[in-house]
């Protein structure tokens, strides 16, 4: 399989208006998925195109669409709109792809391009390589494209997408949200829509089911997608849910393909919460986390006769883990949760649904189960490191000798985990275990001896 130069763990990222995210490249990018599905037969493939908030989203996805109609694609432009709506609606709309426009919970300026099958589902590796190769003939004087010309030339469809049940093209995914929701009966629940994709959407779905609903952060204006608020920010929500008196706090990230919930004490609960409370409700035996995923909520489910099983950290490992066995709950502690019998990627207000729907069927207060759900103390390091070294830090002697140094203090109550973002220029150092204290000053230790061997690595190469 060929070395991915621009898609890493969720579609391609960037700053927007730098190399890759720019509209030159996002051009080429349209030619370049349209060309894959020409070449296996579809001469006029269908696309669904969708963005969130971000400012640079329209720029971005009007230079898709561009690309995409050169090659004789057919796009359905969706606007603003959820990431899992764009996954949910190519499948339900018979459309051939799906491309949104989004960089998820990353800061307003960098932005993203993450494409679907037509299943809904996320590309695999495999596709992508695809697609990057014939990216890499694209750069090239000849590319070696016949001409789309005349009548073959693609269109853009302008779905009326402002009003959802007003006809909206939206409306299949609302409806399907609707079919997989509870009723809340008056349900006091504040809401944050991370000035994001859900800004208007979630406090509709809420009302629609009996809640009442309070919202906060529904008002982007291009560049306060995430500024201290949504998933990344749960402090923000704890405050207004404990200040207020409120039942339940639901809070989204940018995109709203992920979900985390706030109990009456203001107290997170994260994506682990939410896997090990869904599961016991629907009967699990088995299910998917990630290497992140808490020992304590590991336990927890194996005292209860559920299985969890680890994958690489990412949703599309998540996915392809479960595919693998056969199973349909699994997702990450940040929220992204997968349900695959009743949605192809995760969806962050189907799993706000999903976890309050097996709340309300226990019997048992949210606030129980965070009681019942053991959390060991966990500590994630960002270190910020040059791209270029992201990748290969972890093999340097200095810093595989810090952390068998921390593996050992550890012992059996513990773990550590060393990996470089798939989004971000960083190294993640993530130490748990029973000791809140120990764990605290050994991830320092191991963050430490990152910086260090990054600094020794660039000095070198100059």
């Amino acid at each position: 399989m060929l070395t991915r130069r621009y898609f890493g763990t969720d579609g391609i990222r960037g700053v927007a208006g730098e190399n890759p995210m720019t509209a030159a490249f996002a051009l080429k990018l349209g030619v370049a998925a349209a060309e894959t599905l020409r070449r296996a037969g579809k001469s006029h493939p269908h696309f669904l195109i969708g963005m969130d908030t971000r400012r640079s989203g329209p720029m971005l996805a009007h230079a898709a669409a561009a690309g995409l109609t050169s090659r004789g694609a057919t796009v359905t432009w969706l606007g603003v709109v959820p990431t899992p709506g764009v996954s949910y609606l190519t499948k339900a709309l018979g459309a051939d792809a799906g491309l949104m426009v989004s960089a998820s919970h990353n800061p307003f300026h960098d932005n993203g391009l993450k494409l679907f099958d037509a299943s809904g589902a996320k590309l695999s590796d495999e596709e992508e390589s695809q697609i990057e190769e014939l990216l890499g003939g694209l750069d090239s004087d000849d590319a070696g494209l016949e001409p789309v010309t005349g009548t073959d030339v693609g269109a853009i469809l302008n779905s009326n997408h402002a009003e959802l049940g007003a006809g909206s093209v939206l409306d299949p995914y609302f409806q399907h949200l609707l079919d997989n929701a509870p009723y809340l009966d008056g349900l006091r629940v504040a809401l944050d829509g991370a000035h994001g994709a859900a800004y208007a959407i979630a406090p509709k779905l809420f009302g629609k089911i009996g809640a009442r609903v309070d919202v906060i952060n529904v008002e982007p204006d291009g560049r306060n997608i995430n500024v201290e608020c949504g998933s990344t920010h749960p402090a923000t929500l704890a405050r207004k849910v404990v200040e207020g008196g409120f039942d339940v706090g639901v809070t989204f990230d940018g995109d709203a393909d992920r979900a985390l919930l706030i109990d009456a004490r203001g107290r997170l609960v994260s994506g682990d919460h939410i896997i090990a409370i869904t599961a016991l409700s629907r009967g699990e035996k088995e299910v998917v986390a990630t290497l992140m995923s808490n020992l304590g909520s590991e336990r927890y489910l194996q005292g209860h006769g559920v299985t969890m099983h680890r994958a690489k950290v990412g949703d599309r490992y998540v996915y392809e883990e479960l595919q693998k066995r056969a199973l349909t709950l699994g997702g990450e502690q940040s929220g992204h949760v997968l349900f695959l019998d009743r949605a192809p990627t995760g969806d962050g207000m189907l799993t706000a649904l999903m976890a309050l729907a097996a709340v309300r069927k226990s019997g048992k207060p949210l606030e129980k189960w965070v009681d019942e759900i053991p959390e060991y103390p966990q500590v994630l390091l960002n270190v910020a490191v040059p791209v270029g070294l992201r990748d290969s830090l972890s093999v340097e002697p200095s810093v595989q000798a810090a952390v068998r140094a921390a593996e050992t203090a550890l012992g059996a109550s513990g773990r550590i985990l060393l990996r470089p973002s798939g989004t971000e220029p960083l190294v993640r150092v993530m130490v748990e275990g029973e000791d809140g204290e120990q764990v605290h000053s050994l991830a320092e230790q191991v963050a430490g001896a990152v910086r260090s061997a990054a600094q020794e690595v660039a000095q070198a190469a100059q």
